[in-house]
Formats: C-alpha cells, structure tokens, sequence
C-alpha cells in the first residue's frame, strides 16, 4: 500500500486503529481520483444498485473512510468502545452492557417543522387549503427547493469521519411482508442504535441481491475539524437541520440531527411516511399501531393492533401484564404495524422493528415491569438522569430508587430532588420528558411467539385512541368500517413530549399519524375506505380507547395499566359474537355489567366512564367539522364528510 494513504489513514481521528482492531485491511476505493479507504467490509462485494448508491454518497459528502456493516457482535462491542472513547456514551454500571448518552439540548425529539415530503405536486403531500391557512398534515418541499437545500448541506458534509453503510431489514429477514433499506451515515451511535432497532447485517445483503431498497442518506452536519466543540460531545447541527422524504425514488435524506427519530432513518421516517407510500401503492396499511396477542382462560388466542399518539402508553399496552384472573397477553411490536390482507382475505400483521425505542418517564415496574425487566441489559438511554450507584433515573422511579441515592439531572446538576427549580421558575425535571431508551425486543419477557413469524399474525380488532379526560367513554365500537375509519380520522388526544409542541394541548392527530402521513391524507382516507369495496376481506372490527377519563377533581377515573385488560377482554368478546353492547350516538359501547370489573382495586363508576354527554359531542361535531374544513378540504372523501354529517344529526337527537 502507498505509504502515502497509510499515513493519511493513521491521521483519520483514530480510525486505523479500530480498522487493525477489526482485523480488517483497509480497502483502498478510488473514486473520482480521490482515494477513499474501506476500513471495513468489501464494497466489491455489494451488488451494482448498492455499490452506486455508496459511490454516490461517498462522493457527494467525502468521507475520510468507508465501513460496511455486518451486524456482528463484535462489530457492536468495538462501535460502543468507540463511542465510549469519544465522550457520546458512558457505561451503566449497574447492569449489563447499557450506555448512556447526553445529547445536546437542541437536539432533544423529532423535529416536526423541519420534516418534509418531496413531491413534485404540492397535492401529492398534503391537501390544498384556503389561503393563510397553515398545513398541519405534512410539511411539502418542492424537488428544485430540496435540490437547493441538499445541495446546501451536503456537500463534504462528512470529512474527517467514517461513513458508516447499514443493510437492514424492516421485518423478518427474507418475509414477504418486509421491506429492506440501506442507511449511510457519520453517526457510530446511529449505528449502534439500529443494530438494535433493525435487522442488520451481510444476511440482509444477500437477500436483497439485485433488489429493490430503500435509499437512506444521513450526516450530523459536521465535518472535521469543527469549528466549535460539540456540545455534551454530541455533534449536530440543529440551525440548518432538515429530515426529507422522496415518495417516488424511495428516498430519505437526513442532516443535522442526531437524535432517534430524525436519524434512525428505519424507524418513522421508512417505516411509517416511505412505507406509508409504498402500502398504498402496493395494497397493504403501514400503520402508527402496536400489536398484541390476548389469550382467555379457555385458550382462545386473538391478536388486536392499537394507533395511539407517541407518550400514551402504547408500550405500556403492548407489554401489559393483565389483571384478569386466567388472561395472557404477549407483545408482538410497541409501535408500528405493516398489515396485509392474505390469500384467505385475513389482515395479518407484522411488527417491522427488533427493539423498542421507548419513553423513559413514566416507565416503573408498577406501570410496565416487562418494560423495566426488558432494559436492564444491552440497552442505549439517551437522555436520562444517573445515579450515584452507576443506575439512571427519570421521573416515575421515586420508589424504586435507594433512598439517599445523589441523582445527576440529564442536564448536569448534581443532587437533584424534586423541589427544584429551573431558573425561570419551573420545575426542574431530572430526566428530558422525551428521554429514552433502546433496547432489544427478544428481551421482553411476554414477547410472543410469533412476533417473527415471517406471514403475520392474524388481526381481529383495530382500536384507535388518545388522552382524553373529558366527554369520550373509555370504550366504545365503531357501526361499521367506514364508520371506523371516520373514527380514526377525527382523533384528538393531548400533545406529548415526543416533537416540539406545549403539552395538554389538546391536537387533532387522525389515526395517530398526523407526524407520519408519506402522502395526502385525503388519498390516505380513500386507500383505507377502498378496502370495503374488496370482496373476500374479513374485515376487523374498529374500537376507540381512552384510558385517560378525568373527574372534577382532575383524578383519573380509569385505573388503566393492566386494568386495561377488562377491554381488550371485552372487545375480543364483541370479535368472537358477543352481544354484549348497547348503541349510541357515538358508536357501541358496553352494557352495564358487560365489563368485567371484579376484583378492581377500587370502585369505578359505569355512568361515569360511559357517559356520553350532548353538549360536549356537539362542540366535538363543530371541532371535527372546522378541522376537516381547514386542513383536508376539499380532499376530504365524501365518505368521511357523510359520516361526520350523521353523527351531527344523532347527538342533535339525544
């Protein structure tokens, strides 16, 4: 090898040395004249369609070296080392194999404002609104205007660090139901991250072969030697941060961000707005939803999927541990649903991701205890507050912390405790409200059996929800599924610490996807309604949810957790025949007595939890309807407009 490239090597922030621990060679890739070195993999070894792809991003942002990643464990153990050595991670003592990671305070949650879909068509993105009206279902950049903007940006964006190639596998690896993407990125936590999230590895590559992949391209925006220390050692570039999708080549294109959502380009940004697009375009639904497996006493098992906002215990759900006497519910996915209809017409359902990418606060062995028996190993927190006995913390550990125990806030200040204030006032919390942890799903201790099977498992119900702590009953069914699908278009739940945005606010948020729409929620609704005019579907039935009922003195009227139990038991019910509801304006809700309260910890009240008030349904018709009208306009099917119509007119009657 030309000493020339060996010394450059050796002057590349350190990497030669993890090349010689890898026992790796580097590859010298000639590209344009410029030498570039592969310091891990082969990039001969790729196929044609990924190689170029490579290629072109190396050429594009100049990376001082090139790793392709095996998925190995022996590459995880050296990129956690790596990132160890940099000041991104440091170890958890206290269990086995966890990190922890401190990002810099702009560079906290997903970044709604500054996420957009590139569509030649405006209407391709979003509906077209009335002039001054500000779109609220998708952020839509032109292709000259994202040109202009990558252009901008990336460029060079990655001198100085290693670009690093991901292959993975949103499903089963080789299941007809998945989808396979190639990441590049600067980022060894991103890395680290999807090798928990995603299916990574050389097994992915050879299932691809000459396919077709999803093409993901992501820099934290700053190249080497930067011009101001990263904050917290973690680099970004919040003031020129852009996440972009492109529907028709399959594309995200990701700079300046380094947190989960914005960079962990399987997650949402493929798995919900690019898979979005392309389940349209193929006949499937790729959805906002958790699944989960709920078997009664006598051994009769169904599945459920379940759209909540992100922060309202949809992980909770999915790893609920049931207080029904004889009930066992197992998980298949927190977070995200691809459904198909098979051959037989049944909706089948596969979660596309390997881990959990959880909310911390709030997470107890009270509330979720598979969740906190899940993380105590081989598990990213990002965010969090430690402790002084190598532990971490977040607010909903009160009493499973030692008492004594000094605990360090997610921001630095030392002997924290509850009574403290920010400087302008406010509660000084100890953990960021979006803090977080990833960890690997075959951890869970209820994971199902078949959360991998390569053909889905079967859905019987669909339920929709949010946080809603006035007027909505805890439960109630839709007539039918057009009536389900205006159901899922006319949610509204209060805001959560997952984007920007002020909580308790309460945000319309159709089928829990308003962040996550690839394409116009005007055709989204009609791809939905077009599934009834299909013969041979067993369609499942549609319920909405609302664990988060409030009484006069703001307390919770629902216990919620594994409570929660009694209505999925309930809604299995109404799946397998039951006639166990009565109608009302809204939809089916439960008879008195049809749900099981025996054995609650405390008396609740039927009346109060199924109360269905008038007054509140009619504002709720004036908030859907000036909804509708402002944001889908004249997008909205006529299908969804007729069932808002008819829900007017039976709460008129009440």
């Amino acid at each position: 090898m030309p000493s020339l490239y060996v010394n450059l090597l050796r002057r590349s922030s350190g990497l030669w040395k993890a090349a010689h621990q890898l026992n790796r060679t580097p590859y010298i890739l000639s590209l344009n004249a410029r030498a570039l070195s592969v310091i891990h993999g082969n990039l001969d070894s790729l196929s044609k369609p990924v190689k170029d792809f490579v290629e072109k991003n190396a050429e594009l942002c100049k990376p001082a070296n090139i790793h392709i990643c095996d998925g190995t464990p022996e590459e995880s153990k050296n990129l956690l080392n790596l990132l160890q050595n940099e000041g991104v991670l440091r170890p958890i003592k206290k269990y086995h194999n966890c990190w922890h990671a401190i990002t810099d305070p702009k560079d906290v949650a997903r970044v709604e404002s500054k996420t957009v879909i590139c569509t030649p068509s405006e209407r391709d993105t979003r509906p077209i609104l009335g002039k001054g009206v500000k779109g609220k279902l998708n952020q839509w950049m032109s292709p000259k205007e994202f040109e202009a903007a990558k252009n901008d940006r990336f460029p060079g964006a990655m001198k100085g660090r290693t670009m690093y190639v991901i292959p993975f596998s949103m499903g089963p690896v080789g299941s007809p139901l998945s989808k396979i993407g190639i990441q590049c990125t600067d980022s060894p936590y991103v890395v680290a991250s999807m090798s928990i999230m995603t299916r990574v590895g050389t097994k992915v590559l050879d299932v691809l072969g000459e396919g077709e992949f999803v093409r993901c391209l992501h820099t934290l925006g700053q190249p080497l030697p930067m011009e101001k220390p990263p904050v917290n050692n973690w680099p970004c570039n919040p003031e020129k941060t852009l996440i972009a999708h492109v529907p028709a080549s399959r594309e995200i294109i990701s700079f300046g961000s380094g947190y989960g959502g914005n960079s962990l380009l399987g997650k949402k940004c493929f798995a919900l707005r690019i898979a979005s697009c392309i389940a349209r375009d193929e006949g499937w639904l790729a959805e906002h939803m958790l699944i989960l497996g709920i078997t009664n006493p006598k051994g009769e098992k169904k599945y459920v999927a379940a759209a909540f906002p992100s922060a309202c215990g949809k992980t909770n759900l999915a790893m609920m541990n049931p207080t029904l006497p004889g009930y066992k519910v197992e998980c298949v996915g927190d977070d995200i649903a691809w459904m198909r209809f098979d051959s037989n017409g049944v909706l089948r359902a596969i979660n596309p991701e390997c881990g959990f990418f959880g909310v911390a606060p709030g997470t107890s062995t009270k509330t979720n205890p598979n969740a906190m028996a899940t993380i105590t190993s081989n598990t990213v927190f990002t965010n969090v507050a430690s402790t002084d006995d190598g532990g971490v913390f977040w607010e909903g550990l009160e009493d499973e912390t030692p008492k004594g125990a000094k605990i360090t806030t997610w921001l630095g200040v030392e002997n924290w405790n509850k009574d403290m204030k920010t400087a302008d006032g406010k509660k000084m919390l100890a953990a960021h409200p979006n803090s977080r942890f990833c960890t690997p799903a075959r951890q869970c201790p209820t994971m199902d059996p078949a959360w991998e099977s390569s053909e889905g498992v079967p859905i019987s119900a669909l339920i929709f929800g949010g946080r809603r702590p006035q007027g909505v009953p805890l439960v109630y069914e839709a007539f039918n599924w057009k009536h389900g699908v205006f159901v899922g278009a006319a949610m509204r739940s209060e805001a959560t610490a997952a984007a920007e945005h002020t909580a308790k606010v309460v945000m319309h948020d159709p089928f829990a996807m308003r962040p996550f729409f690839g394409y116009n929620f005007g055709d989204y609704l009609r791809h939905w309604l077009s599934f009834e005019d299909k013969s041979g579907l067993k369609l499942p039935r549609i319920y909405h949810a609302n664990w988060f009922l409030k009484d006069k003195n703001d307390k919770f009227v629902w216990p919620g957790f594994g409570e929660n139990s009694r209505v999925i038991d309930w809604i299995i019910r109404r799946c397998m025949g039951e006639e166990s509801a009565v109608e009302t304006p809204i939809g089916y809700i439960p008879k008195e007595g049809a749900l099981n309260f025996d054995g609650l910890d405390s008396p609740v009240s039927y009346k109060e939890l199924f109360n269905v008030p008038k007054d509140f349904w009619q504002k709720e018709v004036q908030e859907i309807r000036e909804y509708f009208n402002e944001q889908v306009n004249q997008d909205l099917p006529q299908e969804v407009a007729d069932e808002l119509k008819a829900l007017e007119e039976r709460v008129s009657k009440m």
